[in-house]
This record gives structure tokens, sequence and C-alpha cells, in this order.
């Protein structure tokens, strides 16, 4: 099986979406996954990790914050270098947050819908080299 050096934080406030996305991560090649239940959980471990992690991969709906506030904070103290919003939200409302995302300039490549679809994943991450 080819894995994936790729260091990710996977953000998702469900237990069951959590070890599902876990367990699909890990059937898809990515090993190095650290997981966190609320933003909170997932600010302090960010703040551990050394180097930072190349990768958030978060629930836009988490009790304690939006994902994409989450992502700008991340990225505003350089505790992330790219980011992936989960999301069960409709097109229309994902491609707003992208666009706000966007104005913003976050670091964040797009959003997938759950359950994760290792295709989408891996296209989404596709022009970074590292990861092909």
């Amino acid at each position: 099986m080819f894995t994936y050096n790729l260091r990710i934080l996977l953000v998702e406030d469900h237990p069951f979406q959590l070890m599902a996305t876990l367990c699909l991560l890990n059937s898809y090649g990515f090993t190095q996954v650290t997981t966190a239940d609320t933003a909170d959980n997932a600010l302090q471990k960010m703040n551990q990790a050394h180097p930072p992690f190349e990768l958030l991969l978060c629930d836009q709906c988490l009790p304690d914050l939006t994902g994409l506030k989450l992502i700008g904070i991340a990225s505003l103290q350089g505790l992330i270098q790219q980011a992936i919003l989960l999301s069960s939200l409709n097109s229309h409302e994902l491609n707003t947050l992208k666009k706000a995302a966007d104005e913003q300039r976050l670091p964040l490549l797009g959003y997938l819908a759950k359950p994760l679809q290792k295709t989408e994943l891996i296209n989404l991450l596709a022009p970074d080299p590292r990861n092909r």
C-alpha cells in the first residue's frame, strides 16, 4: 500500500464521524493523523506540534468555533500550511465559505463532503507535488 508523508490534524466533534474519517484516511495511506474533537483541543495540539501540521482537515460545524474561523486562527499563528473543510452543508453554502476564505487569503484548498472520498481528497492535494 502506498503511504502519504503528510502530517494531518483531523478535527471532528462527532465521535463516530471522527473514527470513520480516521479509518478512511488510514486505509487511503495517510498514516500520520492526529485527531481533535473541538477547536480548542485542535489549537492545543497545533501549538504543541513541531513542525506545524501540513494539513488541517476539519469539520465546519464545530461546537466551539466554525471550521473557517479555526483555519483563520491557525493560519494567522503559523500553525498550519493548508486546510480542507469537511461538511455536509450544501454546495452553495460551501462555495460561499470558499469565497470568504479566498477573500481572507486563508490556505483553504477547498471542501469535501462526508464521508471522505479518496479521489476527491487526492484531487485537492494534487497541486502539491509532495503528495503525488
